[in-house]
């Protein structure tokens, strides 16, 4: 621990905020992943840009290590700090610093949560979509680039963000992008932050696109027999065009658990498609009429729909309740979760093959997904043990080549960090990962912004 860096941080921020108790390292030494945990020297908590740019610059002074923290909601070790780093606590960062609601955009701190942000927004007729399931803050949100469930209709977090202001590695504050929909000037600086998972530069301040809450919102859930019958309509629905507003597909084990976790009454454990209809009143009642058409083709069994908030709501906390059914379905097992990517007309072909690689494995891995957009997640259930853990990194790597091959990505939206950086070199050009490189290098020459995530190879020893 540098007892100077310490003593210098306590001095600009005050006692209180420069936290050295081990409890609170240990909160801040590991995401929701299964990756081993890493003690941070302290925990720094801030609570405006100018207290980020503060702590950034003494860091480059005293050559330590920074990982930005928010809610340590993260899979793939993000947020792990190195051993004897500062970890910077963002989630104090709370305010909603400006709102237009004529131009549909808001600025806000980068520790603010979605749930947070559209509770405050309530009253203007509008809210930010981007939902991707746990209370993650918005910094973290656009640090690895999330998505989420309403991503097929509005989109992920790198369409819906106009700017930024950011803290680079030397304590220096730059401001990106701003209030207009679009520009021609000047390098795409946003949106290169944005999926940086913090290795570029510290997220403070986001510029939002906010979107009219729907006149008319209506769900429904359908089962299927078959696995591939129920992918197979998810892409029928997204290819005819039907603007849907989720599409989300629960496996039979999956749904076996998720009936036992959130009691859904009068579902069975099959393959299922969770949907959401948004529009006009006119509009819903149209995409429901050819989606349930769609559904019949496919032998989908029944196609149960209500607008009731009470019954939608349920519907969805059960669906962003999945990991904690997966926990609660093998208790004191370990949970890796997995997710990948393809084009969506390879994606049964995907889903299928994993399913058959998870039956050779002998495990239980539940499969939930966002297949409106070709993504879809793997919760591998392993038991607590070091053979366990191997059999779940096995098959995992098994489930990330079968989607590179099939011209997929090994991550939609839970990022690189730790866990995903293996496969960088199999899915990006030997080119790209060189710039990947060279920009880290000169926006953090030191190497000091959460080293080791993201970028294979050591970046210090490769300048």
């Amino acid at each position: 621990m540098n007892t100077d860096l310490i003593a210098a941080l306590r001095a600009r921020l005050g006692e209180e905020r420069v936290s050295t108790a081990e409890a609170v390292r240990e909160q801040h030494s590991h995401g929701e992943g299964h990756h081993a945990p890493s003690l941070p020297g302290a925990v720094v908590f801030a609570q405006s840009t100018d207290e980020v740019a503060q702590t950034l610059a003494l860091c480059s002074a005293h050559s330590v290590p920074l990982t930005a923290f928010g809610a340590g909601t993260s899979l793939e070790g993000h947020v792990n700090p190195p051993e004897g780093g500062i970890s910077l606590d963002l989630s104090r960062m709370t305010d909603l610093l400006s709102v237009h609601p004529q131009d549909m955009d808001c600025r806000v701190q980068a520790g603010i949560t979605r749930q947070s942000l559209n509770q405050i927004l309530r009253d203007t007729g509008l809210f930010f979509p981007v939902d991707p399931g746990g209370e993650a803050t918005i910094g973290g949100m656009c640090a690895t680039r999330a998505s989420g469930t309403a991503a097929v209709r509005y989109g992920t977090i790198r369409e819906n963000v106009l700017g930024l202001t950011v803290v680079l590695a030397d304590g220096r504050v730059m401001r990106t992008g701003g209030r207009v929909r679009k520009s021609s000037t000047g390098y795409d600086l946003t949106h290169l932050l944005i999926g940086s998972e913090g290795t570029l530069g510290v997220i403070t301040e986001i510029q939002l696109r906010l979107h009219p809450i729907p006149e008319t919102i209506a769900a429904a859930v359908v089962q299927f027999e078959t696995l591939a019958d129920a992918v197979a309509t998810a892409i029928d629905i997204l290819q005819f065009g039907v603007p849907i507003g989720r599409v989300e597909l629960l496996d039979d084990v999956q749904m076996d658990a998720s009936i036992r976790y959130s009691s859904l009454a009068g579902l069975r454990a099959l393959p299922t498609l969770f949907l959401e209809f948004v529009g006009g009143p006119d509009s819903v009642r149209e995409q429901i009429a050819a989606v349930e058409a769609i559904v019949a083709d496919r032998g989908g069994l029944g196609f149960d729909w209500h607008t009731d908030p009470d019954q939608r709501a349920a519907l969805w906390r059960a669906r962003h309740h999945a990991y904690w059914a997966c926990l609660a379905y093998r208790p004191g097992y370990r949970a890796m979760t997995t997710d990948a990517i393809v084009p969506i007309s390879a994606l049964t072909e995907l889903v299928t093959g994993v399913k058959a690689d998870i039956a050779e494995s002998g495990l239980t891995a539940p499969i939930v997904g966002h297949v409106g957009d070709g993504n879809f997640h793997t919760i591998i259930l392993a038991p607590p043990t070091p053979e366990g853990l191997e059999q779940a990194w096995a098959l995992d790597r098994k489930i990330v080549r079968r989607a590179l091959a099939l011209g997929g990505s090994c991550s939609g939206e839970h990022g690189v960090g730790l866990g995903k950086r293996a496969f960088m070199a199999d899915e990006h050009d030997p080119v790209a990962l060189d710039v990947m490189r060279a920009l880290k290098r000169t926006l953090d020459p030191n190497d000091i912004l959460n080293p080791g995530k993201m970028l294979p190879g050591n970046v210090r020893s490769d300048r």
